[in-house]
């Protein structure tokens, strides 16, 4: 069974259709002003209908609001929506519920406590997205490039389906692989030039030695 890899962080035509033309499973559209991913409503609109029917669009959001969900379900038409804040497992069975959407629930794990953490949100969620545990003083609660110790998965079983996530890129993703035993990866930063710009050439090599894993 081939690995399941999403390519998050989009903003431009060109990165998207490279990932689309390369075999991305998921691409994924950040609505968070921090980041320097952050995508607008009117530029949300023009690519969800360059990707319709292409893979599947998820929309990645913080701590959100309904309303502000609403406004970017309305304009990205997303397959998925994906939680990278501190949502607690009662909001995300809620927004479920209000969306009709699966979830992607992103733990940040550095420990074991961590991955203990994550159980309650695992009969809420569709599927875990465990990336590296933020450094205290970061803006961002993910898309840092940083790894974890990616023995805590290997070690541990995880109920559910998840996805690996966090420091991957086209020289690392296959080892992951290997030791976590990943079906799903997620990339932002590791396909990137600078923060928030996209490479066309890192993206094909990231699917590529994804899929070759």
């Amino acid at each position: 069974m081939s690995v399941l890899v999403k390519i998050c962080g989009l903003k431009r035509p060109e990165p998207l259709e490279a990932a689309l033309d390369a075999g991305a499973d998921m691409v994924g559209f950040v609505f968070f002003e921090k980041s320097p991913r952050h995508l607008d409503l009117a530029a949300a609109r023009a690519l969800s209908a360059q990707t319709r029917g292409r893979a599947q669009k998820v929309a990645l959001v913080v701590d959100a609001d309904d309303a502000r969900i609403a406004d970017i379900v309305e304009a990205l038409a997303p397959d998925w929506l994906q939680l990278h804040g501190a949502e607690t497992p009662e909001r995300v069975a809620s927004l479920r519920a209000t969306f009709g959407l699966p979830i992607l629930k992103a733990i940040g794990l550095a420990d074991r406590a961590d991955l203990a953490r994550a159980k309650p949100y695992e009969k809420v969620s569709d599927r875990l997205l465990f990336d590296a545990k933020p450094p205290k003083d970061a803006v961002l609660p993910g898309g840092n490039g940083l790894p974890f110790d990616w023995t805590l998965l290997r070690d541990h079983a995880v109920g559910g389906d998840w996805m690996l996530s966090g420091g991957l890129d086209a020289q690392n993703v296959a080892e992951a692989i290997r030791l976590t035993g990943a079906r799903a990866v997620d990339v932002s930063s590791g396909v990137e030039d600078a923060p928030g710009e996209k490479s066309v050439d890192k993206i094909r090599a990231f699917i590529a030695a994804a899929r070759a894993a």
